[in-house]
């Protein structure tokens, strides 16, 4: 008797079980991957379905989503890794059948198909919505940053561009006087020469990128992946990367919406609330954000639509000389449309608004002020203004002041924020390491793979959160009305009913008949 485990013959067969899907337990979540994307109507999702007659046949759009949100479940993002694991993963091998698609071909299919793969998403989030895993009542947004296909060599804005023309332009002033001598080297003439000739495409290359800031308007020009932006990151590192914006349900901590971006967050909270309402269908939830979001215009825009906010309070952007006289500490009365001083003096406006640009943005600002600054006793701790002080009051100042009070009020909710906003981004960034962006040039191409990500992330979730056989049931009644005419539909639908054989799907059907 051997003193250790020995393996099997390898020349021995059979190598594995009768068939592939014995070697593949009923418990494997390969078989719930395998019946989600079942469930799903593909056609009507948006994947291409009419080929070319002529040459190769495709791979069927199902079979290469299949291979994708395996791929992602198991922290494989990459064409050829996916490749290679098609024909050596026995798991892989049960799912498409033997199929072995090209890299290319897994690489095509994620980045021509971000409308459908979101698609795809917003169906993960019904099926949370059906068993109950969406609460509704709170949610909490905010951002992350994944960085782009795109170096920061590679990267150029206004004064990135400056410094390499000046630096050229120095460079060719020196070639030019080397070569001006007459007693210079005939070969070394020619070694500047060319030296000359790159430099001066080079200085061409960056004019063209000044003059394309100039007309089109945009900050950055990256020249890998053109809607990737330079951005700070975590500790004031700056990355070229894309900015993700998420809504989170707070009951579980699931994703219920996203939004890939090249944009700060001061104007992306009305967008995801608007979206928000819609997929959860009512207005009646508490939304948290951070102070990044704390934008007037915004306020206005989650009053319109009846939603309440508690977003973060900023720090005071510019102090007085002495605190005890910043702003915060001028009390404002609605009724006298005025303003009193630490001092005890009264600031009145002329009622007149102006204009307040801020980048893009303009907001409507009232000014207040008195006479008495100039006589007062606390003007040096007040204002460095020799005219006195002036305050500012914005059109979105009851708003901002109304979120201030819920802030106060419902603190303990806001303290959940990064409890329930954090989770996705801590198991997509630190433990599945996707903190960079797999596909490049454009927006449009970098949604398709944050949409798996998050596709990934909520099965995930419904895997570790249902209990399997429901959810296998589940799926596969899906699968059934797929191809269903709705006369045969609503007749099923009534048989379930009645019988009461699959618990909690009658009301979902009724309701979709």
């Amino acid at each position: 008797m051997s003193k250790f485990i020995n393996g099997t013959n390898r020349n021995q067969l059979p190598l594995f079980a009768s068939s592939i899907d014995d070697a593949i337990s009923q418990e494997n979540e390969i078989r719930l991957i395998d019946l989600f994307v079942d469930s799903l109507n593909l056609a009507d999702f948006g994947f291409a379905f009419d080929f070319v007659e002529n040459g190769r046949p495709a791979y069927h759009p199902a079979d290469l989503l299949k291979l994708f949100i395996y791929g992602y479940l198991n922290r494989m993002r990459s064409s050829r890794t996916l490749e290679k694991e098609c024909s050596r993963n026995i798991e892989l091998m049960w799912l498409l059948k033997g199929l072995v698609p090209d890299h290319n071909t897994i690489a095509n299919f994620r980045k021509d198909n971000p409308k459908a793969i979101a698609r795809v998403f917003r169906a993960t989030v019904k099926i949370a919505t059906h068993f109950e895993l969406i609460g509704g009542t709170l949610v909490a947004g905010d951002s992350t940053k994944l960085r782009a296909q795109n170096s920061k060599k590679n990267n150029f804005n206004p004064s990135k561009i400056e410094r390499h023309i000046a630096y050229i332009d120095t460079k060719l002033e020196e070639y030019n006087a080397a070569l001006a001598k007459e007693d210079g080297d005939a070969i070394e003439k020619e070694i500047i020469a060319k030296k000359i000739q790159k430099h001066t495409t080079q200085k061409q290359k960056y004019i063209e990128y000044q003059n394309t800031i100039d007309t089109t308007g945009v900050t950055q020009i990256s020249t890998s992946d053109p809607d990737s932006r330079q951005i700070m990151t975590r500790n004031n590192i700056s990355e070229v990367a894309y900015t993700v914006q998420t809504v989170v349900d707070a009951l579980h901590n699931i994703p219920i919406d996203f939004k890939v971006t090249n944009e700060n967050d001061s104007k992306a909270m009305g967008g995801m609330l608007r979206r928000t309402k819609t997929i959860l269908g009512h207005n009646n939830f508490t939304a948290i954000y951070d102070k990044g979001y704390h934008t007037g215009s915004e306020f206005d825009y989650a009053n319109n639509l009846g939603i309440d906010v508690l977003v973060a309070i900023p720090g005071v952007a510019a102090h007085a000389p002495d605190m005890a006289f910043d702003v915060e500490y001028f009390k404002y009365d609605k009724t006298t449309d005025s303003y009193t001083c630490p001092a005890n003096e009264t600031l009145t406006t002329n009622g007149n608004w102006y204009n307040k640009t801020n980048g893009k943005s303009i907001t409507k600002m009232k000014h207040y002020k008195t006479n008495a600054c100039l006589s007062c006793e606390f003007f040096s701790q007040c204002t460095k203004n020799k005219k006195g002080r002036l305050v500012e009051r914005s059109q979105y100042a009851d708003l901002i002041y109304e979120n201030k009070v819920r802030i106060e009020n419902n603190y303990e909710t806001y303290r959940r924020r990064q409890a329930i906003v954090e989770h996705p981004y801590g198991v997509i960034k630190r433990q599945w390491d996707f903190y960079y962006i797999m596909t490049k040039k454009t927006i449009k191409h970098a949604s398709a793979d944050v949409g798996l990500i998050f596709s990934a992330y909520n099965l995930r979730r419904i895997f570790n959160l249902i209990d399997q056989n429901l959810l296998k049931q589940y799926l596969k009644l899906l699968a059934w009305f797929i191809p269903a005419p709705k006369a045969f539909f609503k007749a099923l639908c009534i048989i379930i009913i009645f019988k009461n054989k699959m618990i909690g799907f009658e009301k979902e059907y009724c309701f979709v008949v």
